[in-house]
């Protein structure tokens, strides 16, 4: 987060530069239409749960286990291979993220280190903490650089100072922010995507931007495909303001085709196709 340099509020800094406000404000409009659909007044439990569901088979495709929807939710045992064990974590995490939206604030370190605990299901000294020096990370992430364990921690303790102190930047740009800082750092020995992907969702639904959280970002980031999610991930880690902007514009647009899946499940469940 150089381009914010010593600014009171960096995170507010990032909502200024160039294209970040049409993001938001086309994120705001899509999140407007699935909230104004008459299917979400009447169920939308239903929808919540459709979008967890579509949000966890997408973020599992990122982190290598591209499975089809129908056999994620036909699917009742995840321990079988490495790929089950990845789709279990994503369904975990989900489930687990709406019990954590008002520690979040007060002490975000603290839940990522639960996410971590829920998505590694064991209890090995590795579980649950930032990585140590000398600890493996098993994403390389296209060869994008490792920080060091130290810097790993420090950067780490600044994001959660960050969450802690609030800000006035709109809620995609911290959620981004979150979400490309713990990519970048890495900070566990494994599931640091399934992590940061779920903290993005958490900061989506505690700002108030998506409270039932019916717009799955995740659904957006596989459509656009890891590559692309990777491209703009280097932006974020570049640090320049184009890369900035362009990883937030590219945040901004899986929104958005989160928003639209879920609106398309509005539209069948109306038709009583669903």
């Amino acid at each position: 987060m150089s381009t914010a340099g010593a600014t009171a509020d960096p995170l507010a800094a990032l909502g200024a530069l160039p294209g970040v406000a049409e993001s938001v404000e086309s994120v705001r409009k899509a999140v407007d239409r699935v909230y104004g659909h008459r299917i979400m007044r009447r169920r939308s439990n239903e929808i919540t749960s459709e979008a967890a569901l579509r949000g966890a088979r997408g973020s599992a495709a990122l982190s290598g286990a591209d499975w089809a929807l129908e056999e994620v939710r036909r699917r009742t045992d995840f321990s079988g291979d490495d790929e089950a064990r990845v789709v279990g974590a994503a369904l975990r995490l989900t489930a687990e993220a709406g019990q954590l939206l008002s520690i979040w604030r007060q002490s975000p370190l603290r839940v990522l280190a639960r996410l971590h605990l829920v998505a590694a299901a064991d209890k090995a000294d590795q579980v649950g903490r930032p990585r140590q020096e000398g600890e493996p990370v098993d994403e390389p992430l296209g060869g994008l650089p490792l920080p060091g364990a130290a810097e790993a921690h420090g950067r780490l303790e600044g994001l959660g100072g960050l969450i802690i102190a609030g800000s006035s930047a709109p809620a995609l740009v911290t959620a981004t922010v979150v979400h490309g800082e713990l990519l970048a750092l890495r900070p566990f020995t494994s599931h640091n995507g399934l992590v940061a992907r779920t903290a993005e969702r958490i900061v989506l639904v505690g700002s108030g931007l998506d409270p039932k959280s019916v717009c799955p970002a995740e659904v957006g980031y596989a459509e656009l495909g890891r590559d692309a999610y990777l491209e703009a991930l280097g932006g974020y880690v570049s640090g320049t303001p184009e890369g900035m902007a362009a990883w937030i514009a590219h945040c901004g647009r899986a929104v958005e085709l989160g928003a639209r899946e879920s609106t398309a499940v509005c539209e069948a469940l109306q038709r009583g196709a669903a």
